[in-house]
């Protein structure tokens, strides 16, 4: 694979470009390891930046059906959208649906949309091992807007603020009251909480949800990283689109303040903080996968099984085999 040539298409755009070079990046081949990094280096100095919007919310919630609506508003101002869209993978066969592009059907036809649905691979946290690479591939082709949608099962989803600049929480009516409103974990994640099927017969529950869980925002502790009036809650119907633009407005005046007072560089590097210890504590564990690392834990727990060795010196006695 011309990594150059690669890197080039993905400058000017091409979406089959992205699509192979995530392709790439998602692989754990030792040599399109060694290529996709080649192909980051590469990119790293293209200085583009889009506006990372992280958006998790229980399955059933309507989070493909949000993400068409109000991507087509977004392509329809004139912007660039990409959705990284991360699907569970089974724990008995590792497969995934990835079904995502077949239900945003309008969304995946529109030519300055790009839609990948990735497996999980059992990462948790909500989201793929890579997807913070494939975000990189999206900003470095020029997208304006990057949507991550995570996989969807529940509170413990907080990797993709460590994604993101912005991280909506969808809700449906009715799913809880101010006491659910208060757990800890994702809901004090969330910069804006957007209760979603707000309409029908639905609207008047979506409408009281909403009022709950904006009391129990008030709350929390004010986040150093918000001004006044954040994080908030807000009714949006996707089907009905309405409530998108309203949306997109709160959106961009918190991405403003945080632009203007230093807080999105700072978010920007501390994240990158914690991707590169990520990235040397998944180094040590793939060193755990070798042959010969492999052989001495299997000595290592027979004496540990026997009772001849207790487990932390075992450990103690690998790790120094290892270095």
């Amino acid at each position: 694979m011309q990594i150059d040539s690669l890197g080039d298409r993905i400058l000017k755009g091409e979406r089959r470009a992205l699509a192979r070079a995530i392709t790439l990046v998602e692989s754990n081949r030792a040599d399109h390891r060694a290529q996709a990094s080649e192909l980051l280096a590469q990119l790293a100095g293209s200085g583009r930046q889009a506006l990372r919007i992280g958006l998790s919310g229980t399955p059933g919630v309507g989070k493909s059906t949000f993400i068409e609506s109000f991507g087509m508003m977004l392509t329809g101002q004139g912007l660039r959208v990409a959705v990284l869209a991360v699907d569970p993978s089974s724990a008995r066969s590792g497969g995934s649906i990835l079904g995502d592009k077949t239900r945003m059907e309008r969304l995946s036809r529109e030519r300055n949309a790009f839609i990948r649905p990735s497996p999980s691979q059992s990462h948790l946290g909500g989201v793929a091992r890579r997807t913070r690479e494939a975000i990189a591939l999206c900003e470095a082709a020029d997208y304006d807007v990057v949507l991550i949608e995570t996989v969807g099962v529940g509170q413990s989803e907080t990797v993709v603020s460590e994604l993101s600049d912005l991280f909506l929480l969808l809700l449906a009516p009715a799913g809880g009251d101010e006491l659910q409103g208060v757990k800890r974990g994702i809901m004090e994640m969330a910069d804006i909480i957007l209760i979603n099927k707000a309409d029908g017969d639905l609207k008047a529950t979506a409408t009281r949800t909403c009022a709950d869980y904006a009391g129990a925002l008030r709350l929390l502790r004010k986040r150093p990283q918000d001004p006044e009036g954040f994080p908030k809650a807000m009714t949006a119907s996707a089907v009905e689109e309405h409530g998108l633009e309203q949306a997109w407005d709160e959106m961009q005046t918190l991405t403003q303040w945080r632009r203007d007072h230093g807080i999105w560089e700072a978010n920007r590097a501390a994240q990158a903080r914690y991707w590169f210890d990520q990235e040397v504590r998944h180094a040590l564990l793939a060193r755990l996968d070798t042959p010969q690392a492999k052989a001495e834990m299997e000595r290592l727990n027979a004496e540990v099984s026997a009772g001849y060795l207790n487990p932390a010196k075992a450990a103690e006695e690998l790790l120094s085999a290892l270095t």
